[in-house]
């Protein structure tokens, strides 16, 4: 029975996120209401198809409560945020219970972006306990996250980007149990991000422009997000090797500009669905690995700024989908015949300030008489020939690796400081 209460409970949060998600991406501008016909209903602002019905008084001093924390408010988005009727509220959507208790709307989001608004988030925010998004881009909160975050069990999107938060990583984020999309993007969060954050089931994780630092957690690529960004903040050390326990769906990374050494992992070549890779604006140096002939659906690669040298593999320049290949800015030698094929393929290809004999734009040749950690060694596989890009796992007798197992440095990683 209780097995089957689950299961009911989770349907039903299910057919509510759906419903929920069709309103937001509707063409029309006004809110939808299916209660004439027994379904569920929606009210944007006070707008919907059947008359505006007060909400709970838990929803009404948690808004009451937050509107006395929040110190400006320049557009008079609050000026409506008067009466127990929080259905009218501007920027607060209502629906129906999804869990058919309370005859009343219940508040579902709130989508305050680009408010300018001034203030701070507070714990009585948990009381909208069907709360299933809130949007707070660009605005000028500040503070953390409240702990009693955790207790919104129903939501699903949290943007907090481009806002004053500070502190370390607002930890009661990974406990919000059906969280897919967490964005901290364009605020002043600092310090260690934690493991957890990499198996906690998110599709995308917007982390860019912080002041994050130390190094990226080694359990990076277990992580089921299509998307992961981790520009602009300070991170240290080098890019984890680990791909035994990658992710499939992985579309998206950003490392840019970051304080990255060591080596591009050879590993990296099994993320067997990614499309855009930018790791430029660090110190990455060594070679880049031939195992990134297998992206055959990487449409943007950019290495530039960093310290590579020796050549690029022709079979990175031979990827299919390839759109823009930018290497600017390293100390590669040479690249093959079918890097010069790129320009006839219409894929933006940048190799600038390098030190390619007998090509333009290049570094001063005493510049590339020293090449910058050039003596790095790089653990890699053997061959760029017996890379095999199926992703099968394979194992010898001997219990070695072979191509198209996930590969795993056997060097063990010192431990974060």
């Amino acid at each position: 029975m209780h097995c089957l209460s689950r299961r009911r409970s989770r349907i039903m949060k299910q057919a509510f996120l759906l419903l929920l998600a069709f309103f937001l991406f509707s063409s029309r501008a006004s809110a939808f209401d299916l209660s004439s016909r027994g379904g569920f209903g929606f009210w944007f602002n006070g707008e919907g198809g059947a008359a505006a019905v007060p909400a709970t008084s838990r929803e009404y001093r948690a808004l009451q409560a937050w509107k006395r924390a929040i110190m400006e408010d320049p557009s008079a988005i609050l000026s409506s945020w008067v009466g127990p009727d929080v259905c009218s509220y501007g920027g607060v959507v209502c629906s129906q219970d999804p869990e058919g208790i309370s005859p009343f709307p219940v508040v579902a989001g709130i989508d305050l972006n680009h408010g300018g608004l001034r203030g701070a988030l507070v714990d009585d925010l948990s009381l909208l306990t069907h709360l299933s998004f809130l949007h707070l881009n660009s605005n000028r909160f500040s503070g953390t996250v409240p702990d009693s975050f955790r207790e919104l069990l129903y939501l699903v999107e949290l943007d907090l980007s481009n806002n004053q938060f500070s502190g370390g990583f607002p930890i009661p984020t990974l406990h919000i149990p059906g969280l897919l999309y967490l964005d901290l993007r364009f605020n002043s969060f600092s310090g260690e991000v934690p493991d957890e954050l990499f198996v906690k089931e998110l599709d995308a994780i917007f982390l860019n422009n912080n002041q994050f630092g130390g190094q990226i957690p080694m359990n990076l690529w277990a992580s089921p997000a299509s998307v992961i960004t981790l520009a602009n903040n300070n991170f240290s050390g080098s890019i984890p090797a680990s791909f035994g326990y990658m992710g499939s769906g992985l579309r998206e990374v950003l490392l840019l500009n970051n304080k990255l050494t060591g080596c591009v992992p050879e590993g990296i070549g099994f993320l067997a669905d990614i499309e855009v890779l930018d790791v430029s604006f660090n110190s990455l140096a060594g070679h880049v690995p031939s195992s990134m002939s297998c992206l055959s659906d990487l449409e943007v690669l950019n290495v530039a700024h960093n310290m590579l040298s020796g050549e690029l593999p022709e079979l990175v320049c031979d990827l299919r989908s390839l759109l823009n290949l930018t290497v600017s800015y390293n100390f590669f030698t040479g690249f093959s015949r079918d890097c010069d094929g790129l320009f006839f393929r219409n894929v933006g290809f940048d190799f600038s300030g390098n030190c390619i004999p007998e090509r333009n734009m290049q570094r001063p040749p005493i510049e590339c008489m020293g090449i910058p950690r050039g003596g790095l060694s790089c653990l890699r596989i053997p061959s760029a020939k017996e890379t095999a890009c199926s992703g099968a796992a394979s194992v010898g007798q001997s219990g070695r690796w072979m191509p198209g197992m996930p590969f795993t440095s056997p060097i063990p990683f010192p431990p974060r400081p």
